[in-house]
């Protein structure tokens, strides 16, 4: 995508979605939730981020982050968490599988697709309906038939804390325009 610019707003919202190289379902693996793991908290500590709501399916996870005031780099985040898991998850036996020489040229490894896709939240209405495309993903995809069944999401923070009740969800998927599965 040539020229293609990314919306970015200093201290924003965001919703992303970021998915594997060709779907392969490697992430919720323990060797892949622990390498995860490990680069998200890296780059926190070096480029702090809120962590709103997040859910890991094997491959792809979607999450809504809040910048600092003065902050709009969440690409660089980005590229260092998804650089950070790579190295480490090949490191612990991972396994990448060939990419097109274009990608090679770029020094990408068949784990990570290339992109991911961001949208900038716009209000409290919006939050929440990201927040429960998030929490009704694995059920939408057809891992579990509640919420509260899929252990590598944000949904047990949010009944723990007394933000949502454990009885959620509603009756539907909140439909989301253009977002990926």
């Amino acid at each position: 995508m040539p020229g293609y610019i990314r919306w970015r707003e200093s201290g924003a919202v965001y919703f992303f979605t970021v998915v594997t190289y060709r779907r392969r379902r490697i992430l919720t693996s323990e060797c892949a939730r622990s390498c995860l793991r490990e680069a998200i908290s890296h780059v926190r500590s070096q480029r702090p981020f809120e962590n709103l709501a997040f859910v890991l399916l094997p491959d792809h996870l979607h999450c809504i982050w809040a910048l600092p005031e003065g902050d709009d780099d969440f690409p660089t985040r980005w590229r260092l968490i998804k650089s950070r898991f790579t190295r480490r998850y090949l490191h612990r036996g991972g396994r990448s599988v060939e990419v097109s020489s274009g990608a090679e040229k770029e020094r990408r490894r068949g784990v990570w697709q290339g992109r991911y896709w961001e949208h900038c939240i716009r209000d409290e209405r919006d939050l929440e309906r990201h927040r429960d495309y998030i929490h009704l993903n694995p059920v939408h995809h057809g891992y579990v038939e509640k919420p509260e069944d899929w252990a590598w999401s944000s949904f047990h923070r949010y009944v723990r804390e007394g933000w949502l009740d454990a009885e959620w969800p509603g009756v539907a998927m909140p439909e989301l325009p253009d977002v990926p599965e």
